[in-house]
């Protein structure tokens, strides 16, 4: 039905414009600079023209046309989320309200395959006091993680320029083989070991729960959430005879933002693998 009024008021638009157009031809005096618009203005009525007939058929295309200016949109002019002052709270606005979100990291190191029977029965169990832990909405998480090796590897590094300086003191001062061969031996071993951990994905899972509460200030929404996550942690707790954490500052962001899944270094090192491979 709107498309059918789109249609109509489209087309007699279009014709308006024609029409508007003849009208002003016919106004014009008589004269050579005159006869000249007169002509332009008749062209321009038979394209109105043209655009009215056609736009029976083509309305899905002049309409993107006519409404491309009204296509930016400004969704808001705010952050859709920021950390609080304290790091350890993410917060957004709603209306005139503010809701505070605290992420609490579980360390869990069970695996239901290595567990017998009553073992998962047991972990059940835990699992379902856990989800009646709290009355208040929580969401559990459990998320699989490339990890970030980049100060691992970086530190290797270090060990190896730290080798290679005290290889090059030997070289200088002894000419024994067995001392030589002793150094190198030490060299080879750690750039292998670097090699393997550069070339090898590895990969962490991590457990997590979040809890919000709302506020009509920024700082009551964040008290509120971290009284509900220590509750939450106590809990957690005495169930698991573990220590769960608040996650502070940017390591709340690999929860949050996909390009935190992935270190720099590991897509690097990805993408140069498969250069390599597609140029052999």
């Amino acid at each position: 039905m709107m498309l059918m009024q789109l249609k109509t008021l489209i087309f007699f638009g279009f014709l308006f414009g024609s029409i508007l157009f003849l009208v002003f031809a016919a106004l014009l005096p008589s004269g050579i600079i005159f006869n000249i618009i007169k002509i332009l203005f008749l062209i321009i009525a038979m394209f109105f023209d043209i655009l009215a007939f056609s736009s029976r058929f083509y309305t899905y295309l002049i309409v993107p046309i006519i409404q491309q200016r009204k296509n930016n949109i400004i969704l808001s002019n705010e952050d859709p989320y920021w950390f609080s002052t304290s790091m350890d709270a993410v917060i957004r606005k709603k209306a005139d309200d503010f809701i505070a979100t605290v992420y609490i990291s579980i360390p869990l190191y069970k695996s239901a395959t290595e567990m017998s029977d009553e073992e998962k029965i047991e972990f059940s169990m835990q699992v379902s006091r856990l989800i009646g832990l709290s009355k208040e909405p929580v969401r559990y998480t459990a998320e699989m993680f490339v990890m970030n090796k980049d100060s691992y590897i970086q530190s290797l590094r270090d060990k190896i320029s730290e080798i290679e300086t005290e290889q090059s003191d030997i070289m200088q001062k002894t000419s024994e083989p067995r001392k030589i061969e002793r150094i190198k031996g030490k060299l080879s071993m750690w750039n292998n070991i670097l090699d393997k951990v550069i070339k090898t994905q590895s990969y962490e899972l991590g457990s997590y729960v979040t809890i919000s509460a709302l506020g009509t200030k920024e700082f009551e929404a964040v008290s509120l959430a971290q009284e509900r996550a220590r509750e939450l942690i106590s809990g957690i707790g005495s169930i698991f005879g573990i220590s769960p954490t608040i996650i502070i500052g940017k390591d709340i962001l690999k929860y949050i933002e996909p390009e935190y899944l992935i270190p720099f270094s590991t897509v690097n090192a990805e993408l140069s693998k498969k250069i390599e491979e597609s140029i052999i």
